[in-house]
């Protein structure tokens, strides 16, 4: 399966000089993070965004720092998949007073504090560090330090997607990172990525200006196919359809296959615990979601509105390698979600 979606290779600016137009240079694709997102104006459709999350079969933890021009968000979300506990703290902060993030990610830290929670977030040569502490709804006190390794090599599923030349977005998707992470709410301690039972990274990058009316499917997962390769899976749709990109690949050892065409989802919104199924026209990916636990969640403010099912579990199927081989993989912890929004 192959893309003709264009690949950068060098440093590219998202915008035009004045920041409020799309760069037509930055169309395309990469395995790399080279796009600065030097947006200025447009308030109000500008949305900048990290979202990390750390995978392992019992342990699905998920840490947010936005800004959506009117609101911030930042939060700390944790669920332990056997039992179906979770837990966490989000903070709203109205014209996201105090909320940066820089035009490239990981060149400066993110750091927020409040009375109910406290998150930082810095990048080294060793790769993503995670630190938060935080007071669950009934007083006990939460604790993360985690660390997203990024290997030499590792690459990423960078996309601009144009809708037109006001309205687009960059991401940078991360997928099969190794990671260690620390969990501690109240008496429980839970241990990812020790003791021969591996963990995983996952970032979404966000930066662009988007219409108010969206809907996406995003999906993910990272393990080891049957031949001991690593593979990390990343796949998308329904935002994408019609602008000519995708955010769709596989990372096998670190090497990203970028596939162009897009994906065909298979579920039911109104019951997500049932599989979820993504496959391609030509068969050359074909995966299936079985579901452990449902995050759903649901805010109407007015104007602003969002649905989000992200379920999270295991993937089995086959997806394409590096050199066209075809890689079966059984059990990739991941997860798939929709999102249906006005903001």
């Amino acid at each position: 399966m192959t893309t003709n979606e264009r690949e950068l290779t060098e440093p590219v600016d998202l915008c035009t000089r004045d920041g409020r137009r799309l760069n037509p240079a930055a169309r395309g694709w990469a395995s790399r993070p080279l796009v600065r997102a030097n947006l200025a104006g447009g308030w109000g459709r500008t949305k900048r965004w990290d979202y990390h999350a750390l995978l392992s079969r019992e342990v699905a933890v998920s840490l947010v720092y936005a800004d959506v021009d009117y609101l911030g968000i930042v939060g700390v979300w944790w669920a332990h998949l056997p039992t179906g506990r979770s837990g966490g703290r989000e903070v709203s902060v109205p014209l996201a007073r105090g909320i940066h993030l820089p035009d490239r990610y990981g060149t400066a830290p993110l750091s927020f504090r409040h009375h109910h929670l406290g998150v930082e977030v810095v990048d080294d040569a060793e790769g993503t560090h995670l630190s938060a502490r935080w007071r669950e709804r009934d007083g006990r006190i939460g604790r993360l330090e985690a660390t997203m390794a990024w290997p030499p090599g590792h690459g990423t599923v960078d996309v601009v997607i144009p809708w037109s030349d006001r309205r687009f977005q960059y991401t940078s998707k991360h997928q099969a990172r190794p990671a260690t992470a620390t969990l501690v709410v109240g008496d429980d301690r839970f241990e990812l990525g020790r003791d021969d039972q591996d963990a995983w990274g996952v970032l979404d990058v966000g930066r662009g200006r988007w219409p108010y009316r969206t809907r996406w499917n995003w999906g993910g997962g990272a393990g080891r196919a049957h031949d001991g390769r690593v593979v990390g899976l990343q796949v998308g749709g329904k935002w994408t359809e019609g602008t000519g990109a995708t955010e769709n690949a596989t990372i096998v050892d670190g090497q990203v296959t970028k596939l162009g065409d897009e994906l065909t989802w298979e579920y039911d919104w109104q019951h997500p615990m049932e599989p979820w199924t993504v496959r391609s026209a030509d068969g050359a990916l074909a995966v299936t979601l079985t579901p452990r636990f449902d995050r759903h969640a649901r805010t109407e403010a007015l104007v602003l509105g969002t649905e989000v099912h992200q379920v999270f579990g295991t993937w089995t199927g086959h997806v394409p390698g590096p050199d066209g081989d075809r890689l079966e993989v059984t059990e990739l912890v991941g997860f798939a979600e929709e999102s249906r929004s006005r903001w």
